[in-house]
């Protein structure tokens, strides 16, 4: 966790002279950049009986965006669309955006995630620039790292932690755990909605725009 002393006192000035080809500057995203397809992906959801199975396809398109800055804060990162289908089906099974963020100053990964069912969450984690697997939490209440529902949702469903695992796998695939640990209506236990897929290549990234 980082504290005021991990901060510049000058919280205005810009870095200078940054490299802007994203594609080079990833650290430990480097091997989820471009176009993606999942055919053996499971989900482990929520029913009123109890925990059910269901087989999911995945088509996820991850593409650089130009660096970011907050004053002498620099962020690399990769713009991403999740669309998840039963297989064989046309309809929507689940749908996601958001960002995959590096800060090669301290190491910190950030993934953040929006569905349209009214939920958005921002999870953090720390690796190494050449690190193949890495880990990153969100929990309810964490101001730097949390999880925000809609009413119906935080009545019925909450989250009140979400990880999620990622390995770079030396065969050019890439495949994620995640655990969304969920508080439900009249029920004591929690429990852990988890989804797994590995992911093969089907598409090369696109440069992003200022490097072209």
């Amino acid at each position: 966790m980082l504290t005021m002393n991990d901060f510049p006192s000058d919280i205005f000035t810009e870095p200078q002279g940054y490299p802007v080809d994203t594609l080079h500057h990833l650290g430990p995203l480097t091997g989820m950049a471009g176009i993606w397809e999942g055919v053996r992906g499971l989900d482990v959801k929520p029913k009123a009986d109890g925990p059910r199975k269901q087989a999911f396809v995945e088509r996820i398109e991850l593409q650089p965006i130009d660096p970011q800055t907050n004053g002498p804060q620099l962020f690399y990162g990769l713009r991403y669309h999740s669309h998840i289908t039963k297989p064989d089906q046309v309809k929507t099974y689940h749908d996601q955006v958001g960002y995959w963020l590096w800060e090669p100053a301290n190491n910190n990964i950030i993934h953040t995630l929006s569905i349209p069912r009214g939920m958005i969450t921002m999870a953090s984690g720390k690796a190494s620039a050449d690190a193949r697997k890495f880990e990153l939490v969100a929990k309810e209440d964490d101001r730097c790292a949390g999880i925000s529902s809609n009413p119906f949702l935080d009545y019925a469903f909450r989250t009140v932690e979400f990880r999620i695992q990622v390995t770079i796998h030396d065969d050019g695939t890439w495949s994620y755990e995640q655990d969304t640990v969920l508080k439900i209506q009249n029920q004591v236990e929690l429990f852990h909605h988890v989804d797994n897929n590995t992911l093969y290549k089907i598409g090369e990234a696109t440069p992003n725009p200022l490097a072209c």
